[in-house]
């Protein structure tokens, strides 16, 4: 392949920027895979990429793209694992949006039994994203309660089916009615439509009192005082985004009366090992529960990879369930 398409945002701007372009393919360095990406999987850093908020680490491809599906297309040097014409999901630090990407082998995770493509390109992202701040910061356990705001989006609903699936009670907030069945049919046990009904309340309500134990938030801004207020004792908030803007005042006091823990994460930054170690745990905990059909990650849309500016915005109206998937390649 002498060149190939990928998607260019340019200066940067609204979904409209995003076009088609054409350049050399990427080769592998050594520890890396060179992917012929079938589909990729979109998210909402995507877009804060496009617009000038979330640029590539030093080092990754500027091309937008943070997961894909594919078959792999050339080995660098020192990989073992793999062959050539190996089906895998990877996480990549950048280039999904293009017909062929760059990735550390370590980062690579094969496509579990029974899986499609489109399905596989959106496992990536937030699985490692919710198996690192919901399983190994906050430290979720079997029989405790768990919150996830932004039930029916990517993160959502994958936070939704792990924690459901290892043992938790599951609650998530959803802004419309017609999320709520989404959310419940991926193991949520309460969803609560926040523009109608109180989180904290029902929350309190749903643990007769006591509070929940871990908390998910990609909303951040004034949200953060209620997930204290929500909060039982000893319990975590997990925040990775800040939806609701970066800022946030709060009373320290129920921070220091519940023995509260507030961590916060950014995936793309983290060093190649540290994301080795999430994807060696994902395979060992969470791959062998997805030959359950009703585990695996729902597809709301997929979009031809020229279509890109339609995906990003749908992705930004927050009218999907589920995950938005470009088809690149051939499968």
């Amino acid at each position: 392949m002498k060149t190939m398409r990928f998607v260019d945002y340019g200066a940067g701007g609204p979904p409209e920027v995003l076009r088609l372009a054409a350049c050399e393919p990427p080769a592998p360095a050594a520890g890396e895979l060179l992917i012929d990406v079938a589909f990729a999987g979109v998210n909402r850093p995507d877009c804060a990429q496009r617009i000038g908020r979330y640029p590539p680490p030093s080092g990754a491809s500027p091309i937008i793209g943070l997961e894909v599906s594919g078959r792999v297309a050339a080995l660098g040097a020192g990989v073992e694992r793999w062959r050539v014409g190996d089906a895998v999901c990877a996480l990549t630090p950048g280039g999904g949006y293009a017909e062929r990407c760059v990735v550390p082998a370590a980062h690579c995770l094969p496509i579990p039994e029974g899986m499609a493509l489109p399905e596989a390109a959106a496992l990536p992202e937030t699985c490692f994203t919710v198996w690192d701040n919901v399983f190994a910061r906050a430290a979720l356990q079997p029989g405790e309660s768990f919150l996830v705001h932004g039930g029916a989006g990517g993160i959502g609903a994958t936070a939704i089916q792990m924690a459901s699936a290892f043992g938790a009670r599951v609650m998530a907030t959803v802004g419309s009615g017609d999320k709520s069945g989404f959310c419940t049919e991926a193991g949520a046990h309460r969803v609560i439509n926040y523009r109608e009904q109180d989180f904290v309340a029902e929350a309190m309500d749903f643990t007769e009192g006591r509070g929940v134990d871990v908390i998910l938030d990609m909303v951040g801004g004034s949200y953060l005082e209620r997930d204290l207020a929500a909060l039982a004792l000893d319990g975590r908030i997990a925040l990775i985004a800040f939806m609701g803007g970066a800022r946030a005042e709060i009373d320290i006091v129920p921070i220091l009366r519940k023995r509260a823990t507030l961590t916060g994460s950014t995936l793309r930054p983290r060093t190649v090992a540290q994301k080795a170690a999430i994807a060696r745990a994902l395979e060992l905990n969470w791959w062998p529960k997805l030959a359950d059909p009703r585990l695996r990650p729902t597809v709301h849309r997929i979009f031809d990879l020229a279509d890109a500016a339609a995906a990003h915005a749908l992705m930004e109206s927050s009218a999907h369930s589920g995950k938005i998937v470009l088809a690149v390649g051939t499968p």
